[in-house]
C-alpha cells in the first residue's frame, strides 16, 4: 500500500484544477484541513485518493501496518458501491494492530463538486472512548474478580430462555460457599478472594457453551444448566462438581478445603420466572444449609412453607425490637464450694404477641443475619442499667454480669467500641463480663489486637463461652488472655460416667490454672455431676438447672436474695437427688 503523507494533501489539492481560488486562500484551506484532528479524505469514482490530510494519512498508515484485515485497508470496491448508491453511511473501523487496538468512527457522504462524483469521509479515533465503554460493560455485565458473568446477565438469559419458550426445561442452581467467613476471618481477606477465584475455576469446569455460572454476591453462585433432560442429568452433573470441590486448594502455602451448599428449582416445575426459580433454589440451598451443609437438595413444596413460616419469624423479631418486647433473665454462676453467687449471665428472652416467652434458639441467629443482633444487645445493656439495683439486692453488688457477644459482632471494630462505650457511661464497667467464643480469638479477627485492650482499659473482663465444640486446641489457648473459660456442657453432662471427657477436662483445668483463667462447668443439671467436679476436680464455679434457672428479675422477692436460696436448696437436698435433664434446643442459654 501506498505510504501516505503531507506531499499527498499537496498533490490532492493541486489536482482539483480549480484555478479561480487564489494561491493564498489554497494556502489556508490546507493549512487548515492540516489542522484538524479528524481524518479528512476525498475519493474520486475510481477510489482514487485525492485528498488526504495528515491525520487521515496516519490513520492510513497504521492500516497498513495492520495484523488483521480491515475496512480501511481496502475501501475500493465499498466506495464505489457508496458512490453509486449515493447514501451516506456512518460505520466503526477497527485496526488491530500488535497489542494494540484502534477504533475510527467514520463517516462517509457521496457529492457532486464541479460535475464530478466525490466520496468525502472523515475518521476519528474514539479508542480511549471505546476501551472506556468495554470497561463499563465489564463492570455492569462481568464479575471484577473472578471474570464470571454478573447477576443481570444470568437474569437476562433466563428470562430470554423463558420467554422463547415458555415450555423449555432448564435448571437453576444457587450455590452458596460452606464457612466463607472462618476461612476469610482465618487466613486473610486475599487468600479468600484468591479461594473465590479458584472455586469459580473448578465450578465453572465442563460446562457446555449453552451453560452459564454467574457470581452473584461475595461467596453466592447462581448456575443455569439448558437444556436438561430431567432430575437426574442434572444431579449427575452437580455430584460431579462436588466431588471435584472435595480436593484442597493450594494457595500461598495454605492448603484450604471448601465446599459448597447448593439448592435446585427446575423450569417450568417450579417457577416460570427467573425470580421465582431464584427464590426457590435459594430456598433449597437454605434446607441444605440447615441440615450439614455441603450437600444439595432439590426445591419442593414443604420447602416453601419453611420459608414462608421463617418470613413470619423475621417479621415478628423486626416488630418486636421495634416495640422493645424483649426482656432479661439471669442466671447466676455458683462457686460449688462456697455456694456463693460469683456472678450472672444475662439471658435475652424474647416476649410473643401472646406474651409467652421464646427461647433464644428461637430468633438469635436470625438476628445475627438480619443485622438486628447490635441493636438486640444494647437493648440487654440498656435492661441491666434499668435493673441494676435490683440485680445488686438478688445477686448481691459484687456479682459480675456477663453479656454474650455473638462472633460477627467480636470481630467488628466499630460496633465494639461503641458497645465498650455504653459499658463505660453505666459508671460500674468493672461489674461486666463479655462472653465471646473462642473463634473470635483463634481466627485472624480485629479482637484480639484492637477489641481486647479497649475492654481492658476500661476494666472488662473477658470469658470464652462454649470452650471445647469450636475451633478450639489447647496449643491455641496458650496465646489467648482470658479471665473465664466456660466448659460446654457437652462435656459437663454425665461427666462422672465418661473418663474420656474426664481425661479433657483435667487437660483444661491444668492448662487454664497454668494461665490464671477462672474454669467454669456450664449445664450443670444432677446431683451426681456436681460431686464429681467437687470430689475430681479443682474447679470452683458452675453454671446451670442444678442451682438456678434463669430468674426474671420481676418475678422475684427482693426481700430474699438468691444467694440465701441457693445455699439453702443445696444444703436441703439429699445426696441421691438427681434432677430432671432439660433439652439443649429449648436451653437456658443465648
Amino acid at each position: 500500500m501506498h505510504s501516505f503523507t503531507k506531499n499527498d494533501f499537496q498533490a490532492g489539492t493541486a489536482a482539483t484544477g480549480q484555478d479561480d481560488i487564489s494561491s493564498n486562500e489554497l494556502h489556508i484551506l490546507r493549512d487548515l484541513l492540516q489542522l484538524l484532528p479528524a481524518g479528512v479524505t476525498v475519493q474520486d469514482e475510481q477510489g482514487q485518493f485525492i485528498l488526504v490530510n495528515e491525520a487521515a494519512a496516519s490513520q492510513l498508515q497504521l492500516a497498513a501496518g495492520a495484523s488483521e484485515p480491515s475496512p480501511v485497508d481496502d475501501r475500493h470496491a465499498a466506495n464505489l458501491e457508496l458512490l453509486r448508491s449515493g447514501r451516506p453511511v456512518v460505520l466503526e473501523e477497527v485496526l488491530a494492530c500488535g497489542a494494540s487496538k484502534y477504533v475510527f468512527l467514520t463517516a462517509h457522504r457521496p457529492v457532486q463538486i464541479a460535475g464530478r462524483n466525490l466520496l468525502i469521509s472523515t475518521s476519528t479515533d474514539i479508542s480511549e472512548q471505546k476501551a472506556f465503554e468495554d470497561q463499563l460493560f465489564r463492570s455492569a455485565y462481568y464479575d471484577e474478580l473472578t471474570g464470571l458473568p454478573t447477576r443481570r446477565v444470568i437474569e437476562h438469559r433466563v428470562n430470554g430462555l423463558i420467554r422463547d419458550s415458555a415450555q423449555s426445561h432448564f435448571a437453576l442452581a444457587f450455590l452458596d460457599v460452606d464457612n466463607f467467613k472462618h476461612i476469610n476471618d482465618y487466613y486473610g481477606h486475599a487468600i479468600g478472594d484468591a479461594l473465590l477465584v479458584e472455586l469459580s475455576k473448578r465450578l465453572g469446569h465442563a460446562l457446555r457453551e449453552t451453560d452459564i455460572l454467574s457470581r452473584i454476591s461475595g461467596d453466592e453462585f447462581l448456575l443455569l444448566l439448558n437444556p436438561i433432560s430431567g432430575n437426574e442429568e442434572v444431579a449427575e452433573f452437580i455430584h460431579v462438581m462436588q466431588e471435584r470441590l472435595k480436593a484442597p486448594f493450594f494457595i500461598e502455602d495454605s492448603e484450604i478445603f471448601a465446599s459448597t451448599s447448593i439448592g435446585v428449582s427446575l423450569h417450568p416445575m417450579h417457577g416460570r420466572s427467573y425470580e421465582a426459580l431464584r427464590q426457590n433454589a435459594d430456598i433449597a440451598m437454605y434446607r441444605v444449609k440447615n441440615n450439614g451443609k455441603g450437600a444439595t437438595a432439590f426445591f419442593d413444596n414443604s420447602m416453601e412453607r419453611e420459608a414462608l413460616a421463617r418470613m413470619k419469624i423475621e417479621q415478628s423479631l423486626r416488630l418486636a425490637i421495634l416495640e422493645k418486647r424483649f426482656c432479661c433473665a439471669f442466671q447466676p454462676k455458683v462457686d460449688i464450694r462456697t455456694q456463693e453467687i460469683k456472678g450472672i449471665e444475662a439471658l435475652v428472652r424474647l416476649r410473643d404477641d401472646e406474651g409467652v416467652i421464646q427461647a433464644p434458639g428461637t430468633f438469635i441467629n436470625l438476628a445475627v443475619e438480619l443485622g438486628l443482633i447490635d441493636e438486640l444487645t444494647f437493648l440487654v445493656l440498656a435492661e441491666i442499667v434499668k435493673s441494676i439495683d435490683l440485680i445488686n439486692d438478688t445477686f448481691g453488688p459484687t456479682a459480675t454480669i456477663s453479656i454474650n457477644v455473638a462472633a460477627k459482632q467480636a470481630s467488628n471494630v466499630e460496633f465494639m467500641r461503641r458497645f465498650a462505650s455504653a459499658i463505660e457511661e453505666t459508671g460500674f464497667p468493672k461489674r461486666f463480663m463479655i462472653e465471646v467464643t473462642e473463634d473470635a480469638f483463634v481466627t485472624r479477627s480485629h479482637f484480639q489486637d484492637q477489641i481486647l485492650p479497649i475492654l481492658r482499659g476500661i476494666g472488662v473482663g473477658i470469658s470464652i463461652d462454649d470452650f471445647g465444640i469450636g475451633y478450639s486446641s489447647l496449643s491455641a489457648l496458650a496465646d489467648i488472655t482470658a479471665d473465664e473459660i466456660k466448659i460446654d456442657r457437652s462435656f459437663i453432662t454425665d461427666i462422672h460416667k465418661r473418663p474420656r471427657s474426664q481425661g479433657i477436662l483435667r487437660a483444661i483445668e491444668s492448662l487454664s490454672e497454668a494461665l490464671g483463667m477462672t474454669v467454669i462447668a456450664e449445664g450443670i443439671e444432677s446431683y451426681e455431676e456436681l460431686t464429681y467436679l467437687q470430689a475430681a476436680t479443682k474447679i470452683r464455679y458452675a453454671q446451670g438447672f442444678y442451682f438456678a434457672k434463669p430468674i426474671f428479675l420481676e418475678d422475684l422477692k427482693p426481700a430474699t436474695p438468691v444467694a440465701s436460696e441457693t445455699r439453702a436448696s443445696m444444703a436441703a437436698r439429699p445426696a441421691q437427688e438427681g434432677r430432671q435433664s432439660y433439652s439443649r434446643a429449648s436451653g437456658f442459654r443465648r
